[in-house]
């Protein structure tokens, strides 16, 4: 069967069942960097919305595979769900800032990079509750990459998910600005560094990290807030 134009129509049931995978695969990897209150299921539902939606709008003229020009359209949809949601409590920036404010200032007081029982200290917090802190801060983290600005004076979600791997370092486009980031990093405590790296370098996912760290796939999302605070009060300023 052919279409109007002369290409070839497709099996819209086929690529449906064929390419559902990727829209779990998108939604799963983008999950890591949003916060909690953000459920998988929703982004899944968006994210077949934008499968039918390639479905319906691909042609063999565009010159491209199928499954590439289907992930951009899943992640836009995705996006533009986000977009449209308070899926960012300021109650999550206000934790990040917390945290980053402590950070910020151990480091000017000693000289050194703060350990967690110095962080809880600065921030009139038991140990536990410091933990409890950065796991509910799960998510807000990469925002803070590069997303310095005051109140969002741009959209920051295009920043966060604008390259096909989702990789915070490539969204950045002033040289300088990257160069300070990867410096930034290079100088994270050594299992924030190993950490950092598996998960943006190698793509692992939380569970994965915890496998290799020999701890809690939640203590790899705590670390990572954690590193993602550190960066951010380094960086603040550039």
């Amino acid at each position: 069967m052919y279409t109007a134009t002369g290409t070839k129509a497709i099996d819209k049931d086929q690529f449906i069942a064929e390419f559902t995978p990727l829209v779990k695969r998108i939604a799963y990897h983008m999950m890591t960097r949003l916060p909690a209150s953000v459920q998988v299921d929703d982004l899944i539902q968006v994210g077949m919305i934008g499968l039918l939606d390639a479905i319906n709008r691909y042609e063999g003229s565009y010159g491209r595979q199928f499954e590439s020009y289907a992930a951009q359209r899943i992640r836009g949809s995705i996006l533009d769900e986000l977009r449209e949601a308070d899926w960012l409590p300021r109650s999550i920036r206000k934790k990040m800032r917390r945290i980053e404010a402590a950070v910020n200032l151990l480091e000017q007081r000693n000289g050194c990079a703060p350990n967690e029982l110095d962080l809880a200290k600065e921030l009139d917090m038991s140990l536990e509750e410091y933990h409890e802190t950065l796991q509910s801060a799960r998510g807000a983290q990469l925002i803070y990459y590069e997303d310095f600005q005051q109140d969002d004076e741009e959209p920051f979600l295009d920043r966060l998910f604008i390259d096909s791997e989702g990789d915070p370092l490539n969204t950045l486009l002033d040289e300088n600005f990257r160069n300070q980031l990867i410096a930034a990093i290079d100088n994270l405590p050594p299992r924030e560094k190993q950490m950092m790296g598996m998960h943006y370098e190698q793509e692992m996912n939380l569970r994965e990290i915890g496998e290799v760290l020999g701890v809690s796939e939640s203590r790899v999302c705590q670390l990572h807030t954690q590193a993602i605070a550190r960066l951010r009060s380094r960086l603040r300023n550039l």
